[in-house]
């Protein structure tokens, strides 16, 4: 499996910790005695103590921490290991002897003991030096003694000799905890090979592996990025009479799911709370992960829910994730809330954060937001990389923000990042949507300079800055370079090339028309028929329809929009009713007119405005026919345009049919409370109605 921004390894593949203590874990999971160690914990001598008291301390096989308190088990540790009660005594820190009975207790041994490891860590691997080191401890080394040593060492090499060392010279009670500290070595060194190895040792000295022996061994390999061999000694398990405790559990889920096997680990996910075990935060971030690259964005929301709701806390990688996950649902609002929750829980937000945040506002368009992250970061020292500024660039591409767009470019460049094809590919963009044709004609040659070659995207861009200009032959030489550099025209160049055409003096469109014959014989077929005016055999609507079912689903509407606004600017109103009611029949355009009881409404907002004109025309007419037939209107008649302007025009949809409908003296005004709402009432519109058709009958 994929993952994407929030795949954190360091944070993900981490030792698990959040492991309950014996008290709280359902005695139905544990087989284990209850003696040397009866939780995920075996138990040690502490070396750090308020008093001058002897503690007996825990060391975790599955992390690093070693709280300092005495259990009840102490005392049975003590037993099983041949050291007695007697041996511990408490110290009078007021005594005149406390400094030298100090000097006899563990708690100097202990010291010893931890620096030894430490010295082990870094000597040779070899036989006589590690065994010189623990030879200094002459006869008076114990089982524990052994732990506290393997527990505290990272180097696989040392700690396998320093085992050896054990074995020749310890009878230990609980052979197999020794073992389990030893592979725990083997898990800081991310030594796969040597853990199985020594796997298989046991087995051979008659050691029966415990649940910490595979959950140790499991997260070892999912260190090392083994996905599938975590699963592979996880169904191992069951051959030996373990059943998987909530350790297990949680590390499974997670393995299963970098194997690419959702299925088993959302299993796993349900068996464990049916079990009510107690699953960790790495497990949840997986199963959030899972659902996010199935895109399934709302179980992503019922797995965090679930979560808090079983008391487990959220950790920065899950935030990152939820982060990720709702930017690409483009939910800003659940983005944003998630970045709060952050902060009020006192974590700090990451470059990976950070990163989430900057995809999720850019995908939305929500260039306030994005515009703050991006100073944030800067702010704070964390430098974008190239994907980031490309991500913010596109942005600004979309929403038209030019000057912001060149202030990041070039920040861009003055911090040492090196644009690549899709910055010289957004910055094109955004100059071509303006028609500044001289900045995108030295953001090419920059590009040139840089050693990229313009591609398609890049190729589109230039049409249409060139398109906006009226520089006719320049789209034309445009067009032909894309021949020159083996680059196939797509269907959204061809409708880049429609656009152009919509914008072009009409002396002009002749040269348009070979170009887009070149690109796409069905397109180019039926706008000649529109522009050359030879459809004398009415085959016009047949061929636009082949052209709609040969053209992919993602630019049928645009296609259509630009055909009808070229009808309506070659004044052939009649075909671009045609045209529109082809759209409505292959559902290209859906529930543009709707009613109610109480008001009806003409929905133009994903219209062009030729489009938007045409189909205004066809409502007028239902309308009239409505009244012919006796029929009643509604109370409230409305048009809606959508919220704001064209992002690169002056003149929105909302402003071209407000000066349309002043021409038809129409009785729409927009309303004051609903943007982009032009409405009237019943009267005025049966009055304005009859007018029309007495005005008409007059020139008739």
């Amino acid at each position: 499996m994929a993952y994407n921004l929030c795949s954190s390894p360091s944070s993900l593949y981490k030792p698990l910790c959040n492991t309950p203590s014996s008290s709280s874990r359902d005695s139905k999971s544990r087989n284990l005695n209850n003696n040397f160690h009866h939780s995920s914990k075996i138990n040690t001598l502490s070396s750090q103590s308020r008093t001058t008291s002897l503690q007996i301390t825990n060391v975790s096989l599955q992390d690093e921490e070693i709280p300092r308190q005495e259990t009840s088990k102490d005392s049975n540790f003590k037993e099983k290991t041949g050291s007695s009660s007697k041996s511990y005594i408490w110290v009078n820190p007021k005594s005149s002897r406390a400094s030298i009975l100090r000097k006899s207790s563990y708690d100097a041994k202990y010291t010893s003991l931890v620096n030894a490891a430490k010295y082990l860590n870094s000597c040779s691997p070899n036989k006589d030096d590690v065994f010189n080191v623990l030879s200094k401890f002459d006869d008076k080394l114990l089982e524990q003694d052994a732990v506290v040593i393997l527990n505290n060492m990272s180097n696989p090499d040392t700690a396998l000799l320093a085992l050896k060392f054990f074995q020749e010279r310890l009878k230990f009670n609980r052979v197999v905890v020794v073992y389990n500290v030893t592979l725990k070595v083997f898990r800081k060194g991310r030594d796969l090979d040597k853990a199985e190895k020594l796997f298989d040792e046991m087995l051979e000295r008659g050691v029966k592996p415990d649940n910490f022996t595979f959950s140790t061994i499991i997260s070892c390999a999912r260190l090392c990025n083994l996905a599938d061999k975590a699963v592979e000694w996880f169904e191992k398990m069951p051959s030996f009479g373990l059943e998987p405790d909530d350790v297990t559990f949680s590390t499974m889920i997670d393995s299963y799911g970098r194997a690419g096997n959702v299925e088993k680990a959302l299993s796993l996910y349900d068996r464990a709370r049916t079990g009510e075990w107690r699953l960790d935060a790495t497990a949840f971030s997986t199963l959030i992960r899972i659902y996010k690259v199935a895109g399934n964005f709302d179980g992503c929301l019922n797995v965090y829910e679930e979560m808090k709701a079983l008391g487990v806390k959220p950790n920065l990688v899950i935030y990152n994730i939820l982060l990720d996950a709702m930017g690409r649902a483009k939910r800003p609002w659940q983005v944003k809330k998630f970045y709060q929750d952050i902060i009020d829980n006192g974590l700090s937000p990451s470059f990976v954060t950070y990163a989430a945040l900057l995809h999720a506002y850019g995908r939305a368009r929500y260039g306030d937001d994005a515009f703050k992250i991006y100073r944030e970061m800067k702010e704070k020292g964390l430098g974008l990389n190239v994907v980031l500024y490309n991500s913010i660039l596109a942005m600004c591409a979309d929403l038209g923000h030019v000057d912001k767009a060149v202030e990041i470019f070039e920040d861009m460049k003055s911090s040492g990042i090196k644009p690549d094809s899709w910055t010289f590919s957004s910055m094109i963009t955004i100059f071509s949507c303006c028609g500044e044709v001289s900045e995108a004609e030295n953001t090419l040659n920059e590009m040139f300079e840089a050693g990229f070659q313009p591609n398609i995207f890049i190729l589109t861009s230039l049409i249409q800055c060139y398109g906006k200009a009226q520089r006719i032959d320049d789209v034309v030489k445009t067009f032909n370079r894309s021949f020159e550099l083996v680059i196939t025209p797509d269907d959204r160049f061809c409708g880049c090339l429609l656009n152009v055409m919509t914008q072009t003096p009409n002396e002009e469109l002749s040269k348009l028309v070979k170009c887009v014959e070149r690109a796409n014989p069905k397109l180019g077929y039926v706008v000649k028929l529109l522009v050359e005016e030879q459809d004398r055999e009415g085959n016009f609507k047949n061929e636009a329809t082949d052209l709609f079912d040969s053209i992919s689903t993602e630019v049928k509407k645009a296609y259509c929009n630009c055909l009808i606004d070229l009808c309506i600017k070659l004044n052939m109103l009649e075909r671009a009713c045609e045209l529109l009611d082809l759209g409505l029949t292959l559902e290209i355009y859906t529930n543009i007119m709707s009613r109610t009881s109480t008001q009806w409404s003409l929905n133009l907002k994903s219209l062009s405005p030729g489009a938007a004109m045409t189909a205004l025309h066809i409502w007028m007419n239902d309308l009239s026919k409505v009244l012919e037939a006796g029929e009643q209107l509604p109370p409230l008649l409305g048009i809606n345009t959508g919220h704001g302007k064209h992002k690169y025009s002056e003149k929105g949809l909302a402003n071209v049919l407000e000066s349309y409908l002043k021409e038809l003296n129409s009785p729409f005004h927009e309303a004051p409370d609903k943007v982009g709402w032009f409405l009237t009432t019943k009267v005025a519109a049966e009055s304005w109605l009859e007018s029309r058709k007495s005005t008409d009958a007059a020139a008739a």
